[in-house]
């Protein structure tokens, strides 16, 4: 539904949107990146992931933390499984990091939770592209205290062999100049690390409130990297999803 099925073709389509995205050089401890179908959000997605190129083999772990579109969810959701397939290839789950996680309040394992949701899904095969060998810890986030993903976010924090995704979209379904306007000023929230976004600014709200707050705490700075709606790519105009690239270092 998000991407092409087949192998040859899904890495062609990764391939060429990192190819066309700004070769920025920034050593960034986490990213935020949308999670749309590729044509829609790929570019923007891109403009994240291209900047994981020159870490390819010092990435080893990924914290990656979505928002929950099919089940509601109170806290956090990890999964039992022990890899997720793409058809680039499976990525094996680091059932340290989930053990990690767990111990942490407002989490819990539901493997429900995980089935069909695309907003973690879509971000693999970018990663399997800019990576080597990696592990994941899959967090699927609902309704939750921002200090509750903070802490979680804080248990893996790791070194530079850990790197934090968040996926997010920003706003939905405003008419095109709408959305722009809407979008920088979520954009300009995101970048003041504010730590009260709301899902009609991002849907993602919940999972980047915990991340702004871990970076407040680390003294990280939030560099945009791009932000454009679905009307800048594949879309019409009269209904637009927003999507924003952000690193933060």
């Amino acid at each position: 539904m998000f991407y092409p099925a087949d192998t040859a073709k899904l890495q062609r389509t990764v391939t060429d949107l990192l190819a066309a995205a700004p070769a920025t050089v920034r050593d960034a401890k986490a990213i935020i990146a949308p999670h749309a179908g590729y044509p829609y959000s790929g570019p923007t997605a891109a403009c994240a992931y291209r900047l994981l190129e020159g870490r390819r083999d010092r990435i080893r772990r990924v914290v990656l933390i979505g928002p929950a579109h099919r089940v509601y969810l109170q806290g956090m959701a990890l999964p039992s499984v022990d890899a997720f397939a793409t058809p680039l290839g499976d990525v094996t789950i680091d059932a340290k990091g989930v053990e990690q996680a767990l111990a942490q309040p407002g989490t819990q394992v539901s493997d429900e939770a995980h089935a069909l949701e695309h907003s973690l899904e879509v971000h693999l095969p970018f990663l399997q592209t800019v990576l080597d060998d990696f592990k994941l810890v899959p967090i699927v986030v609902g309704v939750c205290p921002a200090r509750e993903v903070e802490a979680v976010i804080e248990a893996l924090w790791g070194g530079e062999e850990t790197l934090i995704v968040v996926s997010s979209d920003l706003s939905h379904f405003h008419a095109y100049d709408d959305a722009q306007q809407i979008d920088a000023r979520t954009t300009a929230r995101i970048e003041a690390r504010e730590t009260t976004l709301q899902g009609e600014e991002a849907c993602g709200a919940y999972a980047l409130n915990g991340l702004l707050l871990a970076a407040q705490g680390h003294g990280l700075q939030v560099h945009t990297l791009d932000v454009r709606n679905s009307g800048d790519t594949a879309g019409d105009r009269q209904r637009v999803v927003g999507y924003g690239a952000y690193a933060l270092a």
